[in-house]
């Protein structure tokens, strides 16, 4: 995740005083300067971090949390609420226009991923609104930008419309509109030319779209690798376009986050989207909130919970509750669960969602991908029913033979059954903590 480092730093800091039952003044010093390098490392804007240590120190050092019963936990609430303001507070939706249809442009650099964005929020409109978007080719100046936008339509199975690149993307956009309105789309997504860096002529064309379109949402794609850099991108756009929302694409990449954090503050713009890998369902509404809780290392659990819903089917997973239950879980379970968890996306990110879950014994090495996830399979499929309802037999002689019918080694065998075993363990932890939260009158998971 994005905020890898910045998560552990954090989460390192904010451990020492969780358990105290009386935090000093010097306490939270000490937190808000090993706070502070820890977001001026991840490349957040030095005037944001100034300000968030200021407004942070204050509030912890104030009356409600040094004269409260549990103070180091205030102090955590305080820099979780203060991190969830610093990205916007609450979720910013995408606009509806009262008459349709809504008409959304697409701006940014060359690279930032406009293109591919186009194609996810389109998907992201019908999936999740039940919407029918019109995408509109309007990059004519980068070299396969209009076919790679028709190939996302091909793939999703929705419309593009192109006019080719000899005429002006202007002309483009005024001819989308009406084709639009004759088609009765709701949503119509232009895809702009983005250029190397920020200049006259590219922002001239972007204002006659903006004045002829008068779009409901001009949304900047920036990308997150880009640090401190994504900023000043969102800056320049602000100034000549007044931008409404901000989509981050690789915040899965092995990026320092900082732009996350400093964009709504530097702009007052929202992040309305966040790309979260390479695939076309890639793509999340961003929830200040959630983030803040992940990048404490609280989890995500509504996220974890909507990915479930969408993925998961729902018999499967009373029968595979009731074998966590009774400790049940046999291979052919492990191998169906792992294609389940494959459709939610990446397990390191799953883990990242779930609360205290990465700091679960051996969970932080567990990665899958998928020709790891054909080794597994061919491994599974030659041990016999036997072996894979009781993996306790599998001896060093078995263990030889799996791995020559698998075509796979023998670490790769000796590691499959040893995540099994982790896994077994981890299913067993959840199960717990559901059965604590039933007690309660807490939430289930839908695949647990």
């Amino acid at each position: 995740m994005a905020f890898e480092g910045l998560a552990e730093r954090l989460q390192g800091t904010i451990s020492k005083l969780r358990g105290k039952g009386k935090v000093t003044e010097t306490d939270v010093k000490e937190m808000m300067r090993e706070v502070r390098l820890a977001l001026l490392e991840a490349d957040v804007n030095f005037k944001v971090v100034k300000q968030f240590i200021s407004t942070v120190k204050e509030r912890a050092i104030g009356q409600e949390v040094l004269k409260s019963l549990t103070p180091g936990q205030q102090v955590i609430k305080v820099v979780n609420e203060e991190l969830t303001n610093l990205m916007g507070g609450e979720q910013s939706k995408i606009a509806v226009a009262s008459k349709p249809p809504t008409v959304v442009m697409m701006v940014g650099l060359q690279g930032a991923g406009k293109t591919t964005t186009t194609g996810k929020l389109a998907n992201h409109l019908r999936k999740k609104h039940n919407r029918n978007p019109l995408m509109v080719a309007a990059d004519i100046y980068r070299p396969a930008a209009i076919k790679q936008l028709e190939t996302l339509g091909k793939q999703l199975n929705m419309p593009v419309f192109s006019m080719g690149d000899q005429v002006s993307p202007v002309e483009i956009a005024k001819n989308a509109m009406e084709k639009a309105k004759e088609d009765h789309h709701d949503y119509v997504l232009i895809d702009t030319a983005g250029r190397l860096h920020v200049d006259e002529e590219l922002m001239n064309e972007l204002e006659e779209i903006k004045e002829l379109t008068s779009p409901d949402e001009i949304l900047l794609v920036v990308d997150a690798m880009t640090g401190q850099d994504a900023v000043n991108v969102a800056e320049s756009f602000n100034e000549r376009l007044g931008i409404t929302g901000v989509v981050l694409t690789k915040l899965d990449g092995d990026t320092r986050g900082g732009a996350a954090l400093s964009i709504k503050a530097v702009t007052d713009t929202p992040i309305k989207f966040a790309g979260m890998g390479e695939k076309i369902d890639a793509l999340e509404a961003f929830h200040p909130e959630r983030m803040a809780s992940r990048i404490l290392g609280m989890g995500d659990v509504l996220t974890l919970i909507e990915k479930a819903q969408t993925n998961v089917d729902e018999e499967k997973a009373k029968e595979l509750e009731r074998k966590m239950r009774s400790n049940e879980l046999t291979f052919d379970d492990f191998l169906e669960q792992l294609e389940q968890v494959k459709s939610m996306g990446p397990l390191d990110e799953l883990l990242n969602m779930m609360p205290g879950a990465g700091k679960m014994k051996g969970m932080k090495n567990i990665q899958v991908d998928d020709k790891q996830l054909g080794h597994i399979e061919a491994i599974v499929k030659s041990m016999t029913k036997a072996e894979k309802e009781d993996p306790s037999i599998l001896n060093a002689s078995r263990r030889r033979r799996i791995a020559k019918g698998s075509g796979t080694t023998i670490q790769e065998v000796n590691r499959l059954i040893k995540q099994f075993g982790e896994m077994k363990k981890m299913m067993k932890q959840m199960a717990g903590m559901q059965g604590k939260g039933k007690k309660k009158g807490g939430f289930k998971l839908p695949f647990m």
